[in-house]
């Protein structure tokens, strides 16, 4: 009788043994540190969250996560650094989703493709904000846009590096508000924010989590969220939409992946894991103090998310003619 399995018997048999395998995988893991790869320096949007959930994560998962700083080139080494590790999970990176949308249409000869990487889960949504050292003479969108006009080629914008979400908001920003403004990269936002402090910038396009202590210190002038709606954590900043350029709008989700082959059962304990941190009550009020608001998705509807962030980088990029060797 068991001469006549055949090929579907074995491939029925090679599925249960899979599964059983994924399975065992999910139960021992982890055993071992995980490393949270961030592509830029410390004290940048993407750090401040990773280093927010990374003792809790810890706590949750049973094994320490380690916080990796792996700066450069718009977030991109970061991420062929784990797009190239070993899919087992102990090697993750942590990222502004619209981040690795936009490389995907921006750089021609990246050194991994998107596919490379697993989306894991979303940790939390932050718009960014237009800041503006308060030396300069604009009080609102409209009076920026005014400067601006008034002095084309003039006012520079900062960002954590060609490519990244601050700096195609500041692109989008361009494009709709018909003005002439010079992009500054850094290698992270935090080299780029100590420039803006000190005026030798005079605006960014920032995460509102980075920002948020400058401008309630009075360092920094808050002129406009990114987001469709106004902020809860700065409710009298109006909306860019609002406040002069209509239908702008900008988001960032901050999400973790994994290599891609990672299986599955190892994705969704870690998602799991993800969920289960980012609703702690003592995590939400760090968050808060961030202005950032926790998310969860599925890896299903993480990888949705991500598609539509390409479609929409990808678009804008092909209108601006935006091109990166």
């Amino acid at each position: 009788m068991y001469r006549n399995i055949g090929k579907y018997g074995c491939a029925i048999l090679l599925a249960l043994c899979c599964a059983a395998a994924g399975g065992a995988w999910a139960q021992a893991y982890p055993t071992k540190p995980i490393r949270l790869v961030v592509g830029f320096p410390p004290g940048g949007g993407v750090d401040i969250l990773a280093r927010l959930i990374s003792q809790p994560l810890s706590q949750e998962l049973g094994r320490q996560v380690v916080i990796e700083n792996l700066s450069g080139a718009g977030g991109n080494i970061a991420a062929a650094e784990v797009a190239h590790a070993n899919p087992d999970g102990y090697t993750l990176l942590i990222s502004a989703i619209s981040t690795l949308a936009i490389s995907a249409s921006l750089y021609p000869h990246l050194q991994y493709r998107l596919k490379d990487l697993a989306p894991v889960g979303i940790v939390a949504s932050v718009p960014n904000v237009l800041v503006v050292n308060p030396s300069v003479p604009a009080h609102s969108v409209k009076d920026l846009i005014a400067l601006a006009r008034e002095r084309p080629g003039k006012l520079n914008f900062g960002s954590a590096g060609t490519g990244t979400t601050v700096h195609l908001a500041g692109e989008l920003f361009k494009s709709m508000a018909r003005v002439d403004m010079v992009h500054i990269p850094y290698k992270g936002a935090a080299p780029a924010m100590t420039d803006l402090l000190a005026g030798r910038i005079q605006l960014m396009f920032d995460f509102l989590s980075a920002s948020a202590p400058h401008i309630r210190a009075g360092k920094l002038r808050a002129l406009g969220v990114t987001s469709a709606t106004r902020s809860p954590f700065f409710p009298d900043v109006p909306t860019i939409a609002e406040a002069g350029v209509p239908g702008y709008e900008v988001l960032g989700y901050f999400g973790i992946f994994a290599p891609a082959g990672t299986p599955k059962a190892i994705v969704d304990r870690l998602n799991r894991g993800i969920s289960v941190v980012v609703h702690m009550p003592s995590v939400e009020q760090q968050f808060a103090k961030q202005s950032a608001t926790p998310a969860t998705q599925s890896p299903e509807e993480f990888s949705g998310t991500l598609d539509k962030d390409v479609a929409k980088w990808a678009a804008l990029i092909k209108a601006t003619g935006l091109t990166l060797n």
